[in-house]
């Protein structure tokens, strides 16, 4: 038998939490997943852009992790699953700490604020940056009105740092210097 991607259950605007709960495609929740699912997008975009591969395997490796957050959303908070679900863990932040203080240890200081640009690849990275930024209001959100674990939004928040320390890294490997934004005063 061959699986069909159509189920037609969100025909009507409905799908389901893990856990069976069917809710609007609008609720907050899916919003948040949805959002974690376009940067988990971009990100690959990213990684078939990046010359380096160190970047491209940890870009992938973040890839992993978006999944696993995407299926904590997923998750109905207010049922208990059968489904054993993966975790996010503190040195999943760790490990982008760290290579963030690596990359940063060989970029030159930064003066000023940067515009996002000088290549394919840096402007790539500067977009998932922003999906990011948005995946985690979207969590913070959430938040206010249902539980979602801490280490979610700090994840996200540290991953947007990352995308940022990145797109200078690989600007700065290509031998391509940030632009600075020179404020018109006029």
């Amino acid at each position: 038998m061959t699986f069909r991607i159509y189920t037609k259950t969100g025909d009507k605007g409905k799908t389901a939490l893990i856990g069976g709960t069917r809710v609007s495609k609008a609720h907050l929740r899916i919003e948040a997943y949805g959002n974690v699912d376009e940067l988990n997008s971009c990100i690959g975009l990213c990684g078939d852009m990046q010359a380096n591969p160190a970047a491209a395997s940890l870009l992938q490796e973040i890839q992993d992790r978006l999944f696993t957050i995407g299926a904590v959303l997923a998750q109905d908070p207010d049922k208990q699953t059968k489904m054993q679900l993966p975790d996010l863990r503190p040195e999943d932040i760790g490990f982008l700490e760290t290579a963030i203080d690596r990359m940063t240890a060989e970029l030159p200081e930064m003066k000023s604020f940067i515009l996002p640009g000088g290549s394919v690849a840096i402007s790539s990275l500067h977009i998932a940056r922003c999906v990011c930024r948005r995946a985690e209001r979207s969590c913070v959100r959430l938040q206010e009105e249902e539980p979602v674990d801490a280490i979610v939004i700090q994840y996200l928040n540290r991953l947007s740092d990352y995308l940022f320390i990145l797109a200078r890294y690989t600007g700065f490997l290509a031998g391509i210097a940030d632009r600075p934004w020179r404020p018109r005063n006029s």
